[in-house]
């Protein structure tokens, strides 16, 4: 009866985790750039003394989905859409260097360029200021110019964009980071300009998840609940023969 609400227990907790996980992805199914966080579950054997039968359910991270989302025009100038797996380098708002797949961009009051959510965009020189009446435009290699009122077109900046070569840690600011320290900019990757990635979570393949993650609980609380059936029967029954 033991090993059996040991399996229930933490069967039904993994089930809860595992809805939480699908819950957040599905809440940001249409949050620009968003990378759809992935959940694994392995088995660890409990240690101590009486306990060597049973095994605990545990999460293992296995970070999120990096492929790429559907790409949208929006003909803004400030909108780009990056290439690959290439990530634009912000600054955070604890001072690091953070990296999002977000690029729907803005200038601020003081001509700072900026995401939409109020974060700097780095440069290869740090952030990138727009001239006072200038229109910003973004080339596919990152480089910022600005387009004066006379006509005249000058590059101010590029933008710094990094290529991960392994999975990044996602902070609970929604910003991806290099547990190694600051990624270098890579000259290769590529935006497109006037255009938005889309969130690559699937909703409907996402609802599937739920659903079977929820019977999935349903089950191990009725494994529970047998238990203690179980356990009442076998408890009477040792009374009667007492």
């Amino acid at each position: 009866m033991d090993r059996m609400i040991y399996v229930g227990m933490a069967g039904a907790k993994m089930d809860m985790q595992r809805q939480e996980v699908l819950a957040n992805n599905l809440a940001n199914a249409s949050t620009t750039g968003f990378r759809a966080e992935l959940q694994a579950i392995r088995a660890v054997p409990v240690r101590g003394d009486g306990a060597t039968t049973r095994v605990y359910s545990l999460e293992t991270t296995v970070g999120y989905d990096d492929s790429q989302g559907p790409i949208t025009s929006t003909g803004r100038p400030l909108d780009v859409a990056l290439q690959g797996k290439s990530m634009l380098a912000v600054s955070a708002l604890d001072g690091t260097e953070g990296y999002t797949r977000f690029g729907s961009l803005t200038v601020n009051n003081e001509g700072v360029l900026m995401t939409q959510g109020g974060l700097a965009v780095l440069g290869d020189g740090g952030p990138i200021t727009i001239p006072q009446n200038a229109q910003a435009s973004i080339a596919p290699d990152g480089t910022v110019s600005a387009k004066e009122a006379s006509g005249k077109i000058t590059a101010i900046g590029k933008l710094k964009l990094v290529t991960p070569e392994t999975k990044l840690t996602r902070g609970e600011d929604g910003l991806f980071r290099n547990v190694d320290g600051e990624l270098p900019a890579d000259a290769n990757a590529r935006v497109q300009d006037g255009a938005l990635e889309g969130s690559n979570v699937n909703p409907i393949e996402t609802m599937i998840h739920m659903i079977a993650a929820a019977r999935q609980f349903e089950t191990q609380m009725k494994l529970i609940q047998t238990s203690e059936s179980n356990e009442k029967s076998a408890s009477q029954l040792l009374s009667g023969n007492a």
